[in-house]
């Protein structure tokens, strides 16, 4: 039933009429006029000023992004280019033929032969001798094969011998890479290291130029395909591995470098006010320190201490020492850290901080205990204080030429970080040139050049049980550098099973030294 007496179109207009009334303003039902808010204005300069701002975030996103841009074709490029994983980087394998490697004395290291057919052969002339560095192209690639594989797949010959490369349709050639390692020296490395297991690093501490790498055993990259399932057998003594650069090992006595090095930057007024009684073996905590064979070294000063690598000595140095600080200034050399390098390597290990026991301490003050390190890193620790503190950045690739020997690009020795003061790195040297003259390391004194390095000898468990002298071996180890007023050379060596630094490690070094020296003579 509908609503009587109720016209639709009225209501309709009765409620338009309120809501006209509601949107007036509540002021005029008083007879007042509603107060009219003022207009906000800005001023010219506070637009100028949110113009300003905005213009500012623009310029510093757009410098930004170009900064990025020039990241990325300078470094990011760079990185992918060398990164063994970039599938991209052998797309010129159609057109290039791969460059050849040289050593700093000219020797060929890495050549490709094509044949009649076309067939290109990869080749290494000296076989085993450089085969953990240059490395190689079948089975994958390493070492500088795979760094530098774009610069090796890039020709940059003239456009005439590409054109002429065109028209004959033959392949151009590849860039050469001419490295900062010597053939003579590499060939004494080997040598002297003989049949031990082990690595021989030597570089130049003023440059950075690595002048040799050796790591045994080794194999050879000519016949890599034959013979791959015996060198990746568990049993085969890892001979892929790079030792220098990948074998982590407990430095021995070569670590009372860093250990002296603590005390006197906690003791930097009274550090020669330090003297100990060596009766041959000391004990905290029913942990026992002993001097090789007990020796029994009697009183002795930090220089003395060092000199004849006094394990007690420095394990009572060792409790003496802020343990964060000594992890501060460890890492500081690079523990825990990146190491300065293209090739692949293993990071070195320290572990000691404020809450290590007694035992900890005292093992770790002696380069025992967990820390562990490379060859490659005590290179160029002993570099630093070679070099008045400053490491440079060490280098295996001194220059890339074309084919015709016009010079692609080159490397620069520059600085990568002041690891201690001039100060510091003087009175270490002192040290270590005691070590030669009066210390473990006596082989290599009244030479006709001047040695300052530290020996070391590095104990290991073989069968994993403790408290046996039976289940463990000794590391053979020796740092240091040569022409001691004016380093020419620094020699890191590692031994396995060698023994003490003096037995194995010292004849080593010396071998490398007068090879060196040969050559400057003749």
């Amino acid at each position: 039933m509908g609503h009587q007496g109720v016209d639709i179109p009225d209501f309709v207009s009765h409620r338009n009429e309120n809501e006209e009334r509601f949107r007036e303003s509540p002021y005029s039902e008083f007879g007042y006029e509603e107060p009219v808010p003022p207009k906000k204005t800005i001023s010219k300069k506070q637009r100028n000023k949110t113009y300003g701002r905005v213009a500012y975030l623009f310029s510093a996103l757009f410098l930004s992004m170009i900064g990025y841009m020039i990241y990325f074709q300078t470094v990011k490029t760079e990185e992918l280019n060398r990164n063994p994983n970039n599938s991209k980087k052998d797309a010129q394998e159609e057109y290039v033929v791969r460059g050849s490697i040289f050593s700093a004395d000219g020797e060929i290291l890495a050549g490709t032969n094509v044949d009649e057919d076309g067939v290109e052969t990869r080749l290494y002339p000296l076989g085993n001798l450089f085969a953990h560095v240059v490395g190689y192209t079948s089975k994958g690639k390493s070492g500088l094969e795979a760094i530098y594989n774009n610069d090796l797949m890039t020709s940059n010959q003239s456009i005439t011998d590409k054109v002429a490369s065109g028209t004959q349709n033959k392949k151009e050639q590849g860039n050469t890479l001419i490295l900062t390692l010597d053939t003579r020296i590499q060939q004494a490395a080997s040598e002297a290291l003989g049949a031990y297991k082990g690595a021989v690093v030597v570089m130049e501490p003023s440059t950075g130029k690595i002048l040799a790498m050796v790591s045994k055993p080794d194999f050879d990259p000519n016949n890599l395909d034959e013979r791959w399932e015996f060198l990746t057998a568990e049993d085969s003594q890892s001979p892929l591995l790079n030792r220098a650069l990948q074998g982590l090992y407990p430095p021995g006595s070569t670590f009372k470098i860093l250990t002296a090095l603590e005390y006197l930057r906690e003791h930097p007024t009274d550090y020669q006010n330090y003297w100990y009684e060596c009766q041959g073996a000391f004990s905290q905590d029913e942990v026992q320190i002993k001097c090789y064979d007990y020796e029994v070294h009697g009183y002795e000063d930090l220089q003395t201490s060092f000199q004849n690598s006094c394990n007690t000595s420095f394990a009572n140095i060792g409790l003496q020492l802020d343990c964060d600080q000594f992890a501060k200034t460890c890492e500081e050399f690079l523990f825990n850290s990146k190491l300065p390098t293209v090739m692949p390597y293993s990071s070195s290990q320290f572990v000691l901080n404020g809450k290590s026991s007694y035992g900890e301490i005292m093992t770790t003050a002696i380069g025992q205990g967990d820390t562990l390190v490379s060859p490659f890193h005590m290179a160029l620790i002993t570099s630093a204080v070679a070099n008045d503190g400053v490491l440079m950045y060490p280098y295996l690739v001194d220059r890339v030429e074309n084919v015709d020997g016009v010079l692609v690009k080159e490397t620069k020795a520059i600085p990568y970080k002041e690891l201690m003061t001039e100060t510091e790195a003087s009175i270490l040297t002192d040290f270590m040139v005691s070590v030669v003259q009066y210390g473990t390391a006596t082989r290599l004194s009244g030479l006709g050049y001047t040695v300052a390095g530290k020996t070391g000898s590095a104990e290991y468990e073989v069968n994993g049980n403790t408290g046996n002298e039976e289940n463990f071996s000794t590391h053979s180890w020796f740092v240091g550098f040569s022409n001691v007023e004016d380093p020419d050379i620094v020699v890191s060596v590692i031994a396995e099973d060698g023994g003490t630094g003096n037995s194995a490690a010292v004849p080593i070094a010396k071998a490398v030294f007068d090879a060196y020296y040969a050559m400057q003579y003749n």
